[in-house]
């Protein structure tokens, strides 16, 4: 996949780039694999705000994925490869001869045609899910369990990999994206490979409209707010205040702890 760049027609398509979309080869999602998607605005069950900036966008359906390749030591098939609205990372259509169909991401060198196993007993090769325990070390993975049966929860998004590095006393050491060391049961399941659309993090928005239509809605600045609104508002014309970067609540924003507890499993911290 490439980036593209927009003809300038005019000046909101200037600087507007894209990934290519030659690797998919399905438009319409997998009818049963679908479910509807209500917007939460930002909002939790009690109508608050609990994240910020939030709101509006496009609608879009929930592709149902397999975090837990629940088709265990049964080979299925790639019959398509489709873009999902919610990640960044491409989806494949995998059916088994059973006819049961499932969604999983898509890693580099997968295509449709290929082969894909999930099992304790399968081979090692790219698109496969097998526990950690069977993995050689030093190969690169994706999708990995933080505890067995749990569904994959680590590196799911476009470009990421996690390397394992070590097994040791029923435990793997594995090396995250952002350079933290850290130890998982080595019979969680992991997926082989790197997952693909790395372009993803190169693509320059370009516009405000299209961050809207991502759902994404304007940032404003702590000290342009009035006193009441935020703890950096308020000076008589452009003021500094004097104050560390803080939240609207008077939380330190950069730099600051946020992680509660201390966990063995954490070997070493990420950069």
């Amino acid at each position: 996949m490439t980036i593209k760049r927009r003809k300038p027609q005019n000046s909101s398509l200037r600087f507007q780039t894209f990934v290519g979309t030659e690797d998919i080869t399905k438009k319409s999602p997998e009818r049963s694999l679908v479910k509807g998607l209500r917007k939460q605005g930002g909002r939790n069950a009690y109508g608050r705000i609990t994240v910020r900036h939030r709101g509006g966008g496009a609608r879009r359906l929930y592709r149902i994925v397999d975090f837990n390749r629940s088709e265990r030591d049964i080979a299925g098939k790639v019959i398509a490869i489709e873009y999902d609205p919610n990640r960044n990372v491409r989806i494949a259509l995998v059916v088994f001869p059973s006819g049961r169909k499932r969604y999983i991401l898509v890693p580099e060198g997968l295509s449709v045609g290929s082969i894909v196993e999930a099992g304790n007993a399968v081979e090692a090769r790219v698109g496969n899910c097998l526990p950690i325990r069977s993995i050689p070390v030093g190969f690169v993975i994706h999708n990995v369990e933080i505890q067995p049966g749990s569904g994959g929860k680590l590196a799911r998004s476009a470009g990421t990999s996690i390397q394992l590095i070590a097994r040791e006393n029923n435990y793997a050491k594995l090396k995250m994206p952002s350079g933290e060391v850290r130890m998982v049961h080595e019979n969680c399941m992991a997926t082989i490979g790197v997952l693909g659309n790395a372009d993803h993090k190169n693509v320059s928005i370009g516009k405000a409209g299209r961050t809207r239509r991502m759902g994404i809605r304007p940032t404003v600045r702590g000290v342009v707010m009035n006193p009441i609104d935020h703890p950096l508002g308020g000076g008589e014309g452009k003021s500094k205040s004097g104050k560390p970067p803080q939240s609207p609540w008077g939380k330190n924003a950069k730099g600051a702890k946020t992680r509660r507890r201390k966990s063995s499993l954490i070997l070493k911290r990420r950069k």
